[in-house]
């Protein structure tokens, strides 16, 4: 198992906690949709997966918070 310091820890803990996020705001999708929404979200996690640079980290997870941020309320306004 890999040693990870404590920033590391964080960092892996947020981004886990984002795709959560994603996972649950993509729930709330219309049934048609909600797969691929999904997959797309799998996608990306998986895209950047060996990405070891915690400043891109601390990016793609702030860029991954205003995406869910925006397809939740798109989902508020649609009534879903």
């Amino acid at each position: 198992m890999v040693q990870l310091d404590l920033q590391s820890f964080i960092l892996r803990a947020r981004v886990l906690k984002l795709y959560r996020q994603a996972l649950k705001v993509a729930q709330r999708a219309p049934v048609h949709v909600r797969g691929e929404l999904k997959q797309t979200v799998r996608h990306e996690m998986e895209k950047n997966r060996d990405c070891d640079d915690k400043q891109k980290i601390r990016y793609l997870i702030s860029e991954g918070l205003e995406r869910i941020k925006g397809l939740d309320e798109m989902l508020d306004m649609q009534g879903h």
